[in-house]
C-alpha cells in the first residue's frame, strides 16, 4: 500500500489556503537579501511542488521584485493578515514555492539546501549537513 504525502498550509488568518501532494522537489533557506527583506528574518525557509499538485485559494496580494539572475520573482501574500504563503504565479508557472512557515504541520518542512550563504546574517544559524550555495544553484 502506497501512502501518498499531503501538505496543507496558509496564512495567518486563513484567507489564503494552498495544499499539495507528493513529495517537495526541493526543500531549504533562502538567505538572499529580497527574501530576508520580504519575511522580516534571517531567510524563507521553502519547499517547491509542481504547480499540477498544488491547490491554492482565496485572493492574493501579488508582489514583483527583480531576481538574481535577472527574471522577476512573484511573492504572494494575504491582503488581509500579510503573510507570505507562496511563491509564482498560478496558471501560469510550472512550479510553486511555498513557504514553509505557512505550513498547518510544521514538521513536515525537511530542509536539505540552503541558498545564498554570502548574505546570510551571522547570527542565522543553520542545521548542519545541509547543501550550501553562495548564491543560486544551476
Amino acid at each position: 500500500m502506497t501512502t501518498e504525502h499531503r501538505y496543507a498550509g496558509g496564512c495567518l488568518c486563513g484567507a489564503v489556503r494552498w495544499s499539495a501532494t507528493g513529495a517537495p522537489l526541493y526543500q531549504g533557506f533562502c538567505c538572499c537579501a529580497d527574501c530576508r527583506k520580504a519575511s522580516g528574518s534571517g531567510f524563507v525557509p521553502f519547499m517547491g511542488f509542481p504547480a499540477a499538485v498544488v491547490t491554492i485559494t482565496g485572493e492574493t496580494l501579488k508582489v514583483r521584485s527583480p531576481t538574481f539572475k535577472g527574471g522577476i520573482a512573484l511573492r504572494n501574500a494575504c491582503p488581509t493578515c500579510g503573510g507570505l504563503v507562496f511563491g509564482g504565479e498560478v496558471g501560469v508557472d510550472a512550479s510553486h514555492t511555498i513557504y514553509a512557515g505557512s505550513l498547518d504541520d510544521a514538521t513536515q518542512f525537511a530542509p536539505t539546501m540552503a541558498l545564498f550563504l554570502r548574505d546570510k546574517p551571522a547570527w542565522v544559524a543553520l542545521p548542519e549537513g545541509l547543501a550550501t550555495f553562495e548564491t543560486m544553484p544551476d
